[in-house]
């Protein structure tokens, strides 16, 4: 969990003044994003219990998908239950919420973040098989697969934060008496804090950023190439989606991983504010994917799209009249996915 504080220059000459590196004004850039924290909880809460609410009145969790969209959601509402104590972070540049509650908080937005991004690229790689091997695939892909699969998911992410996890604490500056909630190494030489930093932060590049992409952007090659090569009359909707799909993961996510990356390079103070700046608006659009992945890969296929509408139609009755709902559906028949419901 990251935040902006402020940093010192330090002089390789023990007797060279050194000045302290004003972060006021990217302090001030935090503070108003912090709003938009708020905003994303709100809506984030609202549109995944309403995938929730689909899933428990029209849908049944036996098939692999509601099972995978269940956990997917899970790890969504994990993650933005930290965003209101972000944002008023962010808000005062100070933590007031207490020792405990900075733990918690910490191992909230790094379980959820990690296993957000496991999960899309887990729901990603089963539409690859129900797609690409809809004959062969539909045999591996059994509520046991499913089960297991999300297990994996959930252990890798909680071994991944461990470290944050024992870490992250709140406490109290020296210099200015003011209260932070971040990594804070303890007794740990500066040496191996910075090793152990270092190591957190290619672990996340490379098995939560690197590794993803490469199985995302795969496994949307074969599926585009499979609806190509089929004669179905959405194929290239269904494609253009698959393409929005990736660059949005792509456009969301990397310059997030960039800017921390640069941050942590930084050594000059004006660099090292530069980058501030550009990682308080990156974390904003990588927050933004992370809390709306749910509802987009919910909502993009064609049978939540009419279990929506015929919740708005039971509950407005005057709506039927503008808007058209089937009342057959598929539901809970197998596992099998069709390009339709990508």
């Amino acid at each position: 969990m990251e935040t902006t504080t402020f940093d010192y220059e330090y002089s390789i000459d023990p007797y060279t003044p050194v000045s302290p590196c004003n972060r006021d004004s990217d302090n001030l850039l935090g503070s108003h994003l912090s709003y938009v924290l708020y905003f994303m909880f709100l809506f984030s809460l609202g549109g995944n219990v309403l995938v929730l609410v689909i899933i428990h009145r029209f849908e049944k969790l036996t098939t692999v998908t509601n099972i995978l969209l269940l956990n997917l959601v899970l790890s969504s509402l994990i993650f933005v239950s930290s965003l209101p104590f972000m944002g008023a972070y962010l808000q005062l540049s100070r933590w007031i919420f207490g020792t405990a509650m900075c733990k918690i908080v910490g191992s909230a937005y790094y379980l959820g973040f990690y296993s957000s991004v496991l999960f899309l690229t887990l729901l990603t790689f089963d539409r690859h098989l129900a797609v690409v091997y809809s004959l062969s695939g539909s045999r591996l892909r059994n509520q046991r697969y499913a089960v297991i699969s999300c297990a994996v998911v959930w252990l890798v992410s909680i071994l991944s934060c461990i470290k944050q996890m024992f870490i992250h604490s709140a406490y109290v500056h020296n210099l200015n008496n003011v209260t932070y909630c971040d990594e804070y190494p303890g007794d740990l030489s500066p040496e191996n804090s910075r090793k152990l930093k270092e190591s957190g932060f290619y672990l996340q590049i490379f098995l939560f950023l690197l590794f993803p992409l490469a199985v995302i952007i795969y496994c949307y090659v074969r599926i585009a190439i499979t609806v190509i090569s089929s004669r179905l009359a959405t194929k290239f909707k269904t494609v253009r989606l698959i393409f929005i799909i990736v660059l949005l993961f792509f456009v969301c996510w990397t310059p997030f991983n960039i800017a921390l990356l640069m941050q942590d390079k930084a050594l000059e103070c004006e660099e090292s504010k530069k980058w501030s700046y550009a990682l308080h608006v990156t974390r904003i659009f990588a927050y933004t994917y992370f809390c709306i992945s749910p509802i987009f890969y919910t909502f993009v296929g064609r049978k939540f799209q009419n279990y929506f509408r015929l919740m708005l139609v039971k509950r407005f009755p005057r709506l039927k009249r503008y808007i058209s709902v089937s009342q057959h559906s598929n539901t809970n028949a197998s596992t099998k996915t069709t390009p339709n419901d990508i």
